[in-house]
């Protein structure tokens, strides 16, 4: 399911509006742009524990399995994790031996997570373990994402406007430039508008910039 709506993204084309014979198409683009920001901001094309890199990027709540090697440089009782937000997180396993077996899963009554820094904490209090230190150490099954209630207004508006941009420009898909009355005319590339990454810079992952 899309994190924009069809609905929202036809008010960013007034000339279609009360028009659906377009709508496959816009719908079909939409998608597009919501993988391609998906891929820009840093979420990862697999979910699985295979680690395989052949599904598309999405930015709508999805149910992921990764391993973290090990916690925070220095804090043992801090886990961070690659992609946010976190909407929830159904196990954590900390085991160097990759076993995962049920006397490594963590309580989760002894841990917190923060769901935009995408990281988990430990309580000295009450947990029994740290994480664990070591190649593919700490397995983690959560779901991360958003859905159209929770995706911020810029990622909605950046979405909207690269889309529908996108869509007036068929015509030129492929084209540098354009002739038209004896004069040409340089058409804009069709790569994301920098525009458009000012509005989501800001929810790229730490790891993707760098």
């Amino acid at each position: 399911m899309a994190v924009v709506s069809l609905s929202t993204f036809k008010e960013y084309l007034p000339e279609l509006s009360g028009s659906t014979g377009a709508d496959t198409d816009l719908t079909n683009l939409l998608a597009r742009v919501e993988s391609a920001v998906a891929r820009y901001i840093g979420f990862p094309g697999w979910s699985g524990d295979s680690g395989s890199s052949n599904q598309t990027p999405v930015l709508d709540s999805t149910t992921y399995t990764l391993y973290v090697d090990g916690p925070t440089h220095y804090d043992r009782y801090t886990l961070q994790l690659p992609i946010a937000p976190i909407v929830s997180i159904t196990s954590i396993h900390s085991d160097a031996n990759r076993q995962y077996l049920s006397s490594s899963l963590i309580d989760s009554s002894t841990y917190t997570f923060n769901t935009e820094l995408a990281r988990v904490y430990l309580d000295p209090n009450t947990a029994t373990q740290v994480f664990d230190d070591g190649y593919r150490s700490n397995k983690i099954v959560f779901v991360a994402g958003y859905t159209s209630v929770t995706a911020p207004s810029d990622l909605v508006h950046a979405i909207c406007v690269w889309a529908s941009q996108l869509h007036r420009n068929k015509a030129t898909q492929g084209k540098e430039s354009i002739t038209q009355s004896n004069s040409t005319v340089r058409v804009s590339p069709k790569t994301m508008p920098p525009e458009i990454k000012q509005y989501i810079n800001y929810l790229r992952f730490p790891g993707v910039i760098l």
